[in-house]
C-alpha cells in the first residue's frame, strides 16, 4: 500500500471524529497490538515512565479497557458523556517511505460538561504503520501545553 500525506491526515481526522462521537471501541481498534498511548506530566514531555507519574501510560490492553470503562454508566465522571470538539493543526508528516510514519501536530480539544468549558492544548506525536492494508497507530503521545489541569487536576476523557 502506497501511503500519501493526505491518507495520514485523513486517518488522524478520522481518529478525532471517532473520539468526538464517543465511538471509543472503534477508536481502540485503530491501535496495533504493541501500541502505546501516553500523556506525560506537564512540563516533562520527555519524562521516563519508570521515574515519573504519567497522566496516562497505556499499552494496547489498557487502551481497550479504558475505552470500555468510559462507555459504562458507572464511569460517573463521563456519564453523561462530555461534548468534545477536537482540532488537529500544523500536521507534519515524516518518513512516508519508511515502515513507521512519524507525525507531529498541534491539537486543541474543547470539552463542555455541566456548563463548564475546558480547553486542552498541546502537541501530539504519532507513529503510524500500515497493517493489512490499513493505517494503524503504534504510538500516540499527547504533550499538554497547560499550566495545570483545571479544575479537578485529572483527565477523564481520551485526548
Amino acid at each position: 500500500m502506497t501511503v500519501t500525506r493526505q491518507n495520514v491526515v485523513d486517518f488522524l481526522y478520522h481518529e478525532a471524529n471517532l473520539l468526538d462521537e464517543w465511538k471509543l471501541l472503534e477508536w481502540a481498534e485503530l491501535f496495533t497490538d504493541d501500541a502505546s498511548y501516553t500523556v506525560p506530566p506537564i512540563y516533562e514531555p520527555d519524562a521516563d515512565a519508570t521515574r515519573s507519574l504519567f497522566y496516562i501510560h497505556d499499552d494496547r490492553d489498557r487502551i481497550q479497557k479504558r475505552a470500555e470503562r468510559l462507555l459504562k454508566k458507572e464511569a460517573h465522571v463521563e456519564y453523561p458523556h462530555s461534548t468534545t470538539i477536537r482540532n488537529y493543526h500544523n500536521v507534519l508528516v515524516q518518513d512516508l517511505d519508511q515502515d513507521t510514519i512519524k507525525v507531529l501536530c498541534n491539537f486543541t480539544t474543547y470539552r463542555t460538561k455541566r456548563e463548564v468549558l475546558d480547553s486542552f492544548i498541546g502537541k501530539q506525536q504519532f507513529e503510524i504503520v500500515s497493517q493489512d492494508g490499513k493505517l494503524r497507530i503504534k504510538k500516540k503521545k499527547v504533550i499538554l501545553h497547560l499550566d495545570s489541569l483545571r479544575p479537578q487536576g485529572k483527565i477523564s476523557l481520551i485526548l
